[in-house]
């Protein structure tokens, strides 16, 4: 049998299989058909393959060497279905992103620096750029530091991404239908593309208090239901046509913040309850509540000035960073950021599923 060179590591609170582009068959369908059988799906449990058994580690990253000028790596992100044989690259993943930069230097793409490493990234998804920063002291990658992430245990060597030019990343505007606020079947919404596509709604809309556990939540199948409606019909309203295979938007409901953060949240991928809350999806969702009127911006409780946004999920806290100009129509966002950690978790060779 056939292996092919992959690793597995942990990116921020995902994990997925790493692969050099050049490692894998060139023909996307090919491609396609060998990632699922080496992720095991589909299997609800993914136990003939290296899938976790759940969306957030059922993910692939492709890196090759920079094919144009501006930045150092090319970065393609796939997320694999779990129980279906689903591939899909219309979001990409700012977890996952994490551990780019020090993949790309331990397979040789990038050199390290003495004290630290800056990997500028093109992620092919969206086109948009982002900086990657982690510790390589004396030349090398260190993992070991001292950075906690909620909802990884232990601790790691901080990893800063820096994002520009995310706004509409998928759906070519940070105001996908044109505008703040929108009724889906009596429900406000506000949609909004700040390198992930999401739609955000109040918790209590939903019949919920949005500080639920995810193990209640998973267990609510009428939830689900009304999740999948409001985010079926908001894919339309955002240019995205019929979303009931993909993994995008993704829905966010909000409630008050009750742990000194500035907004409480539970998320869905698409409708299964996520254990925290992804980069991208973070820096949409603040992006939103930071827009006057939107859908639950009167829960939200602004940091003071230049201090990072905390957003409170079902594991924890996320902080990011937000740069927005709101003198202009429709607003615009100069510059996100959030630290994550990553881990090299194995390197080696993979076997695929005959």
């Amino acid at each position: 049998m056939t292996g092919v060179r992959c690793m597995l590591m942990r990116g921020g609170t995902s994990k997925g299989a790493y692969f050099l582009a050049s490692d894998l068959p060139a023909d996307p369908a090919v491609r396609d058909d060998l990632l699922l059988r080496i992720m095991g799906t589909p299997d609800p449990r993914q136990i003939d393959g290296i899938g976790g058994a759940h969306p957030v580690t059922s993910k692939v990253a492709i890196i090759s060497r920079a094919d144009g000028p501006g930045r150092d790596v090319d970065y393609l992100f796939l997320q694999l279905g779990v129980g279906e044989a689903t591939i899909s690259d219309r979001q990409t993943c700012g977890n996952l992103l994490a551990g780019v930069g020090q993949f790309a230097v331990e397979r040789g793409l990038v050199p390290a620096g003495w004290e630290h490493t800056s990997v500028r990234v093109l992620l092919l998804n969206t086109g948009s750029i982002a900086v990657t920063t982690f510790p390589t002291p004396g030349g090398r990658i260190d993992y070991r530091g001292t950075t906690a992430v909620s909802g990884v245990p232990g601790t790691a060597a901080a990893v800063e991404l820096e994002f520009t030019g995310t706004e509409g990343s998928v759906c070519d505007s940070l105001l996908p239908t044109g505008t703040v606020i929108d009724d889906i079947d009596g429900i406000q919404v506000s949609c909004v593309d700040n390198g992930m596509p999401v739609v955000v709604a109040r918790a209590n809309d939903f019949g919920i208090t949005g500080y639920e556990p995810v193990d209640e939540l998973s267990a609510d199948t009428g939830l689900a239901a009304r999740v999948d409606a409001v985010r079926t019909e908001a894919g339309k309203l955002m240019g995205l046509g019929d979303v009931s295979a993909i993994s995008v938007p993704k829905t966010t409901l909000v409630a008050a913040p009750r742990d000194g953060g500035a907004i409480c949240t539970r998320t869905f991928i698409p409708v299964r309850p996520h254990p925290s809350i992804g980069v991208l999806g973070g820096i949409s969702v603040v992006t939103a509540l930071l827009l006057e009127g939107s859908a639950g911006s009167e829960l939200f409780v602004a940091p003071p000035d230049g201090e990072p946004v905390e957003i409170e999920h079902a594991s924890g806290k996320l902080a990011v960073g937000i740069d927005l100009d709101t003198t202009v129509s429709p607003p615009r966002v100069t510059r996100s950021s959030v630290f994550r950690t990553a881990r090299k978790l194995f390197d080696g060779t993979v076997f695929p599923r005959p």
